[in-house]
């Protein structure tokens, strides 16, 4: 085999030149996580309908939150089943919240919650699919799995929206969730991950700024080794899928995005004051969303706040009693400042995650995984407040009122941000793969 072409004038073969790459100046998550995010590159579509919001923030409560204990309280239900909170009453007459979410209930006419979602996803990595992409899994898949058939809700829309020049699209905090990748759309419209903690001092995001002790001097001997690399033959059909191509991508956009202004502002969360710092909640989830509504604020699209812990099977109470006030707190706390500062309106904000909880505690003092009801929160990005949407039956165990699917949810959000849901991509081989199989957005959350 000649192998000539795979290697410059200077003897710096491929393979070298993606070390160099990836291990020089755009190392680590940088490199694994850029795009191109301009709202004007050449790949976003020109069809995108009026949205009804510029950003979301989707908060993803990994494991699967009981609806019993969160918005769909059932108190005429047995002690087994309705469990040892008490409903209570919301700022919206008529509408009753489970007894850990106080804050929430405070500022229900701000929320829209759907009761009546329900699938046939009852492992976590099915699950997690189902509800990121609106799509099920090709496969039997494992409770644990980390599953990718279908691009998530971030990458579609860091694919067809983009962002400003300088900043990704689509951020994940503090990891990847399990089906969040960008499958065939490539590595560009995967999730920038954050995974330092903006609850610390000493927080930076390690990617967006130039190491200190990097001279400019050193800076252009960096940019003569990208000259080298800049040799290499590239294979440009996209179904090569070639990693030339993407680190160039890669190696763009890290430039952007240390020299950018943007970009270094918005990760400066030092520079909030200490009153919004102290409502948000001086925790690490509360300093993530306060990171968030940064990140939003500058005009990243898509933002997913990843927070595990929630598959209780055991001492469920025990748990909720400690983690929920906090973290309940935080999520009042980041729509009650959104719209304070006017952005509400154009910004969506979900909470949800893979499924319910069984109707019946178990012998452990939890629930175990339950998809046939689960409850999901809605606020701003033209959401009409103060409704409920569908509803169980009077024990929690389906979804039997105005039942609603994934693909429904999904179907949603694309809508909000103004991407057709209905339309038909394509692979990079040519293969036509529908968004959505099913495109119909739940109507009472549209304005």
């Amino acid at each position: 085999m000649n192998r000539n072409h795979h290697r410059n004038c200077d003897g710096i073969t491929r393979r070298d030149g993606l070390k160099l790459g990836l291990h020089g100046l755009i190392a680590g998550g940088l490199a694994g996580a850029l795009r191109a995010t301009s709202a004007h590159a050449s790949e976003t579509p020109a069809s995108l309908l009026k949205r009804q919001a510029d950003a979301c923030i989707l908060i993803w409560m990994d494991g699967g939150p009981s609806h019993y204990e969160t918005f769909d309280p059932k108190p005429d239900a047995p002690i087994e089943i309705r469990g040892k909170y008490e409903p209570i009453a919301t700022q919206t007459p008529g509408i009753h919240f489970s007894e850990p979410m106080k804050r929430l209930a405070a500022i229900s006419d701000d929320l829209a919650i759907v009761r009546s979602i329900r699938h046939d996803q009852g492992n976590h990595g099915a699950g997690n699919h189902y509800m990121m992409t609106g799509a099920p899994p090709r496969i039997p898949v494992g409770c644990g799995a980390f599953v990718s058939f279908h691009p998530s809700l971030g990458s579609v829309v860091s694919h067809q929206v983009g962002a400003p020049d300088g900043i990704p699209a689509y951020f994940s905090i503090p990891s990847m969730s399990r089906s969040g990748g960008p499958n065939f759309l490539g590595a560009k419209h995967a999730p920038f991950v954050v995974p330092d903690n903006p609850n610390s001092s000493s927080f930076q995001v390690r990617d967006v700024t130039i190491p200190s002790g990097l001279t400019d001097q050193r800076f252009a001997s960096r940019q003569d080794i990208r000259n080298q690399i800049d040799k290499l033959k590239r294979i440009k059909d996209a179904a090569a899928g070639d990693p030339v191509m993407a680190a160039d991508e890669f190696y763009v956009q890290g430039m952007e995005l240390v020299s950018s202004p943007q970009s270094q502002a918005a990760f400066d969360i030092h520079s909030e004051p200490d009153k919004v710092r102290d409502a948000y909640g001086r925790n690490t989830f509360g300093q993530q969303a306060l990171l968030a509504r940064r990140l939003v604020s500058a005009g990243v699209p898509f933002v997913t706040l990843v927070q595990g812990g929630w598959d209780h099977h055991t001492d469920l109470f025990d748990a909720y009693d400690k983690k929920m006030p906090s973290f309940e707190a935080t999520i009042a706390a980041l729509v009650s400042d959104l719209k304070d500062r006017g952005m509400l309106e154009r910004t969506l904000v979900i909470a949800l995650g893979e499924f319910g909880r069984t109707p019946k505690i178990n012998d452990r003092g939890g629930r175990d995984h339950w998809s046939n009801a689960m409850s999901v929160m809605f606020a701003g990005g033209g959401t009409s407040g103060g409704q409920v949407i569908g509803a169980t039956d009077r024990h929690g165990y389906a979804a039997v009122e105005r039942v609603l699917s994934p693909e429904n949810f999904v179907s949603t959000v694309y809508r909000k941000l103004g991407i057709d849901a209905g339309q038909m991509l394509h692979s990079p081989e040519g293969r036509p793969v529908h968004l959505v199989s099913d495109a119909t957005p739940i109507s009472e959350l549209m304005s």
